[in-house]
């Protein structure tokens, strides 16, 4: 067991932390000229466009950035988030889980929902539910698209140095599954696909 940092989280931290302010500056724009003017079809665009990428680098921050066993992420504040990213994309997404979670638990939780949004291309649902301890991932789409190589990344807990930035989530679940030992079992059919961990 080592001490080191993880020094890619530590750098997406970073990286979410400076492009969140920029952004929310431009949506504040956004709104200031929503009161000064009518909102046309330009500003709907724009205002779309800031909100579908905040809600984007606040799950980026909390899936790939560092994480803590101490620190506790309320349930609202992940509802509001995966609200946000419901809005703006082809997939719906549902958090059930009642209590509020380590930061730890909360990034594997969302690591594993970007594995199952790669499968669900023409959209669909994704739902988690369960316990603090016991968590269920379930994507729901019309069609699945399952690529075997990097499923097994998560279903032996393997990370290889070839996988490419497009699956970057499966290994980086991978990882942390390993680091903490956790088992997990994956399930697919025609329509869905069911991680418990």
């Amino acid at each position: 067991m080592t001490n080191d940092p993880d020094l890619g989280a530590l750098i997406a931290s970073r990286l979410c932390h400076d492009l969140i302010s920029p952004l929310s500056a431009i949506g504040n724009g956004v709104e200031l000229l929503a009161m000064t003017a009518p909102p046309g079809p330009e500003l709907t665009l724009i205002s779309d466009s800031v909100e579908s990428a905040l809600a984007r680098i606040r799950f980026f921050r909390l899936a790939y950035g560092a994480a803590s066993s101490s620190h506790i992420v309320g349930r609202n504040e992940i509802v509001s988030l995966l609200d946000a990213l419901s809005r703006s994309g082809r997939l719906q997404f549902a958090w059930e889980v009642a209590e509020d979670l380590t930061r730890e638990r909360v990034k594997l939780a969302l690591l594993l929902c970007a594995c199952v949004e790669a499968a669900l291309p023409y959209g669909g649902t994704i739902t988690v539910d369960g316990q603090a301890d016991r968590l269920a991932v379930r994507g729901r789409g019309p069609r699945l698209r399952i690529d075997a190589e990097v499923w097994d990344l998560l279903r032996h807990l393997d990370v290889t140095a070839e996988t490419r930035p497009a699956n970057a989530q499966f290994a980086v679940a991978a990882a942390l599954l390993r680091h903490h030992a956790r088992p997990i079992r994956i399930e697919t059919g025609e329509h869905g696909i069911d991680i418990a961990l």
